[in-house]
């Protein structure tokens, strides 16, 4: 199978016309890439995004994404395209990458983010590779002055709170939107209440049974599914009345970006609130 995949990326090389030398040709095949590609890159080098980066449920920067052009991460159209560069995940498209590699282009694949200090090192190795080394290190120091406004120390009295998603999902240790929670002075549900380490369903029994001191859910998903409508349960919302919830997009932690500290800010901000409420006699 590894051979007859070889051969077809072979003969789909051979067979395609040569174009000539020009400005760099950037395609991004993962959602993550796409939108550092938006960030960093000249637009006019832009050949190829995901289709994910124009959906507003995945994409914070869906709207920055809407006249740029589609490309399916298959190996036929990333050869067809001519790419130069190529960005992906590390985990995504493999066949569409190794073609990539097979015509020569430079290929950047990029783990998932799982914390806050990953988002500069990632800035950094795509501004690098689309030729704005510049770009990446002015967003970098933006990223990095805004960090240290907002940001909170670890304490071990810190607010509980649970990001409660679809189906009764919740987030686990090392992963990004843990590390959000952290520096929003907040401690994680999941990492107190004996969920499985890689995260997992919470039946809304449990979580009541706990009850954390902020509910964060997520809204912005499509459709009105019963999996989503969960997070609107009437015995939910009377056990977490405001100030003790929040909606933050979860396309904000999806990726690992600057809009990533707007969730920080979000959740920042409800930490404050209960703790001031707490701290009135």
């Amino acid at each position: 199978m590894a051979f007859l995949r070889t051969l077809r990326i072979m003969v789909l090389a051979f067979l395609l016309p040569v174009v000539p030398a020009q400005a760099a040709r950037i395609a991004s095949l993962n959602l993550c890439t796409d939108q550092l590609a938006l960030l960093l890159a000249d637009r006019s080098d832009l050949i190829g995004l995901s289709p994910l980066a124009q959906d507003c449920t995945e994409s914070a920067l869906c709207e920055q994404a809407r006249d740029m052009p589609v490309l399916q991460a298959t190996a036929e159209t990333v050869l067809a395209a001519h790419p130069d560069v190529v960005l992906g995940g590390r985990f995504t498209a493999r066949l569409a990458i190794r073609a990539a590699k097979e015509v020569g282009a430079q290929v950047l694949t990029l783990p998932p983010a799982s914390s806050l200090a990953d988002i500069p090192r990632q800035i950094r190795q795509v501004a690098r590779l689309v030729g704005h080394p510049e770009r990446g290190e002015a967003l970098i120091a933006a990223f990095n002055r805004r960090l240290s406004e907002i940001s909170l120390p670890r304490r071990e009295n810190d607010p509980i709170a649970v990001i409660y998603e679809a189906n009764g999902f919740v987030v686990h240790a090392g992963s990004l939107a843990d590390d959000v929670l952290a520096h929003s002075g907040l401690r994680n549900f999941s990492t107190l209440a004996g969920t499985p380490p890689m995260g997992g369903q919470v039946v809304m029994e449990l979580l009541l049974a706990y009850h954390p001191d902020l509910l964060v859910r997520d809204l912005s998903g499509p459709g009105r599914s019963l999996a989503q409508a969960m997070l609107s349960n009437p015995a939910l919302l009377a056990a977490f009345p405001p100030p003790h919830v929040v909606d933050v997009p979860a396309r904000l932690w999806l990726c690992g970006l600057p809009q990533t500290l707007d969730a920080v800010a979000i959740l920042r901000e409800s930490h404050d609130i209960l703790v001031k409420k707490d701290a009135v006699p």
